[in-house]
């Protein structure tokens, strides 16, 4: 079963490296890489599955769950930070922030009263074998992605040969492969909730 699903998540993870050239393949030179492309819905895509996962992660293993939670919550800041186009421009600039805000005051008041669970909760997840998997995820998406998207690096090394969609492949790309490992990691956590909802039935 471990090899089937290894086997799975490289063939996802191939599918998606596929899908991210598809814009390049079809639009060639006029490719940009921005919003409302193919990679920019996969990666709302991702991070509300993510979320969902999460969260239900979160109902069924009683350990998980305020772990669970926060990682939803934060799955859900970011599924609403990539749809900022979006929102500024059916509600209105600026509402993203707007609603971050108010998923930041549900998660307070989630935790209200909880703050000694926190500690236990999280050094529960961190001992599952799905954790690194969403760490690397994390890092890749907050830190790397960001880190390999800077204009003045792609600027300083290109020169007057810059070319920006160059800089949003790299920075797009490396994004939606951090997702992919969050989504995977919210995946192989629903796993292991069922598995121990399923050891705890029977005990």
């Amino acid at each position: 079963m471990f090899l089937v699903r290894a086997f799975l998540y490289l063939i996802s993870l191939a599918g998606v490296g596929y899908l991210i050239g598809l814009e390049g393949y079809h639009f060639k030179t006029l490719a940009v890489y921005g919003e409302h492309t193919l990679t920019e819905h996969m990666q709302d895509m991702m991070t509300f599955s993510s979320c969902m996962l999460f969260l239900y992660a979160s109902r069924i293993d009683p350990k998980l769950k305020i772990a669970g939670t926060l990682l939803a919550a934060l799955l859900a800041m970011m599924f609403v930070r990539e749809s900022d186009a979006l929102l500024d421009k059916y509600a209105y600039d600026g509402a993203w922030q707007t609603i971050v805000s108010f998923i930041l005051v549900m998660v307070v008041v989630f935790l209200w009263g909880r703050f000694s669970s926190i500690y236990g909760s999280l050094k529960a997840y961190s001992e599952t074998a799905c954790y690194g998997t969403c760490l690397a995820g994390l890092v890749t998406v907050l830190a790397f992605s960001r880190m390999m998207g800077r204009n003045s690096f792609w600027s300083s090394v290109m020169g007057d040969n810059y070319i920006r969609v160059v800089k949003n492949i790299v920075e797009e790309g490396t994004e939606t492969l951090g997702y992919t490992l969050i989504l995977i990691s919210a995946i192989e956590l629903v796993l292991i909730c069922q598995k121990n909802q399923k050891l705890a039935a029977k005990d």
